[in-house]
C-alpha cells in the first residue's frame, strides 16, 4: 500500500516535485529495492490523487537521475537505490549548434539491425549485428546534419519500437539502456565528405565535414552505444551543457 507519504496540496512545492521525494524515498529505503518493477502511472495517480502529467515528471526525472528505467511493454524498473552524484550530460543540438530561431525537424531515414562496419565493432567491442538508426536533421528547410546511431542488440530492449527520431539519443540511452549510463566519450574531427553523406547532405565528394563522435558507456566499462554526427557547408556552434546532480 502506498500510504506512508502522500502530496501537500498547501505547500508551495510542485506537485511532481513532492512525488519525485516521494519515489526516492521508497526507493533509497529498499522498500521498493533494486531490480523490483514500481506501480503503474495509473496506481500511483490513485494512491496519491495527482494527475498521470505529475506522475510521468517526477518518473523522468527519476531516470534522468539513474533511479529507475522504464522498459518498453514491460514497466518502470528500479536501478539504483542510492543517489546518483555523477553529471549528467544535456544536449540541445538544435540550439546548440545553429542558435534560436531556426525552424527545424528531424527525420528518420533508416532503422533496423545490420552489420557494423570495422571502425564501429571497435567503438563498440562487438562482432555481432547492431542496431541501427539514421536520422536527418532539416535546419529552415534545408538537409543540416546526419545523425548515425548504433546499438549492441542487447543493450537497449525495445529500441526497435521507440521514437527513435524523437528523443535525444542520449536520453533515449537512458531511458532504454539495460544498464545505466556512466560516462560520455566524445570526440570531434573534420573529416572528408563522401558517398551517401554528400548526397543526402547535398554537398560536394570532398568537401569538409564535421564529425562528432560519442560514445556511451556503462559503469562496468563496457559500451552501451555508439552515436556520429556528420554536418557539413554551415556554421557550427557546439555547446555541451553538464548538470551536476545532488541527492
Amino acid at each position: 500500500m502506498l500510504t506512508l507519504k502522500t502530496v501537500n496540496r498547501d505547500s508551495q512545492q510542485k506537485l511532481y516535485v513532492q512525488m519525485e521525494r516521494i519515489i526516492k524515498d521508497k526507493i533509497e529505503s529498499k522498500e521498493w529495492p533494486a531490480g523490483s518493477q514500481i506501480p503503474t502511472e495509473d496506481e500511483l495517480c490513485r494512491a496519491y490523487n495527482v494527475s498521470k502529467a505529475t506522475v510521468r515528471m517526477a518518473i523522468t526525472e527519476l531516470v534522468r537521475s539513474g533511479y529507475l528505467k522504464k522498459q518498453q511493454g514491460k514497466g518502470t524498473f528500479v536501478t539504483s537505490t542510492t543517489p546518483d552524484l555523477g553529471i549528467t550530460m544535456k544536449t540541445r543540438l538544435t540550439e546548440d549548434i545553429f542558435g534560436e530561431g531556426v525552424v527545424a525537424k528531424k527525420e528518420l531515414l533508416v532503422r533496423g539491425v545490420k552489420e557494423p562496419p570495422e571502425d564501429v565493432r571497435t567503438h563498440l567491442r562487438t562482432d555481432e549485428p547492431v542496431y541501427y538508426i539514421l536520422c536527418k536533421r532539416v535546419v529552415d528547410g534545408e538537409p543540416a546534419y546526419l545523425e548515425e546511431s548504433f546499438i549492441p542488440m542487447n543493450s537497449a530492449p525495445g529500441i526497435d519500437e521507440a521514437e527513435v527520431c524523437q528523443t535525444p539519443f542520449y536520453e533515449l540511452m537512458q531511458q532504454q539502456a539495460d544498464r545505466k549510463i556512466f560516462k560520455v566519450v566524445q570526440m570531434i574531427e573534420i573529416s572528408e565528405m563522401t558517398g551517401d553523406a554528400a548526397a543526402i547532405l547535398r554537398d560536394g565528394n570532398g568537401s569538409s565535414m564535421l564529425m562528432l563522435h560519442r560514445l556511451l558507456v556503462g559503469v562496468d566499462g563496457m559500451p552501451i552505444a555508439y552515436t556520429r554526427i556528420m554536418g557539413g557547408g554551415r556554421k557550427y556552434k557546439l555547446q555541451t551543457e553538464l548538470e551536476q546532480l545532488g541527492s
